[in-house]
């Protein structure tokens, strides 16, 4: 593996959203200048199963604009070889979830599970950095419920790791997508990493973007 920074020139991008961020809507979004646009999740093992409608999430066909696409999964090589595969085909980016509440997702030990098991969750990262030679992000919660808020031992670990960048959902997994999103934790966790942290929930308007951007200077 050889070291990718991740270069986004506009501080703005679209979240990976599951039935949403598909192809058309990415290259909507696009149209508007985003600077980075994200797939719906893709599951590791379905892509390699080819499972119906996994390989369409993956598609790309953007101009300018750089697509991440959104990996889930708890095993190693499937999600090594799913990053191999989606680098090969020309995403800019690799995008790791550790942030889907889903009980159909975390009931597999994927999304935010995984942040219960911070030596596995270590383990499904070096596999993925060290498969592809282009940049590695990583998406989490919080934490799993409020008395285990573990955000930033994750942020640590990742960044040791060679994720590039993190996103973090301002909710626990146990709080799914109810009551208002918190941005401390976020400000806590860029207070103790070097790669760049990318605020997320909540954020509907230009007005709410930019007071995150002052809440978590």
């Amino acid at each position: 593996m050889k070291t990718v920074e991740l270069k986004m020139d506009i501080p703005v991008m679209l979240a990976p959203m599951a039935g949403i961020t598909d192809l058309p809507f990415r290259e909507l979004v696009a149209t508007f200048g985003a600077g980075m646009v994200v797939s719906e999740m893709v599951a590791s093992h379905d892509m390699l199963n080819h499972r119906q409608g996994s390989w369409e999430k993956t598609q790309l066909g953007l101009g300018k604009t750089g697509t991440a696409v959104q990996l889930a999964g708890r095993e190693t090589a499937p999600m090594a070889e799913a990053a191999r595969i989606i680098a090969g085909q020309g995403a800019s980016v690799i995008d790791i979830n550790m942030g889907c509440p889903a009980k159909k997702v975390t009931q597999g030990y994927s999304g935010s599970a995984l942040m219960r098991d911070p030596d596995h969750a270590l383990s499904l990262i070096d596999a993925v950095v060290s498969s592809v030679d282009i940049p590695v992000t990583l998406k989490i919660r919080t934490g799993w419920d409020r008395e285990n808020r573990n955000a930033i031992k994750i942020a640590q670990i990742a960044e040791e790791a060679g994720i590039k960048a993190l996103a973090i959902h301002g909710r626990t997994r146990a709080c799914l997508y109810r009551g208002d999103a918190e941005y401390d934790t976020i400000a806590e966790v860029k207070q103790n990493i070097n790669i760049p942290v990318i605020a997320n929930g909540d954020i509907v308007s230009p007005e709410k973007a930019q007071y995150v951007l002052n809440y978590t200077k």
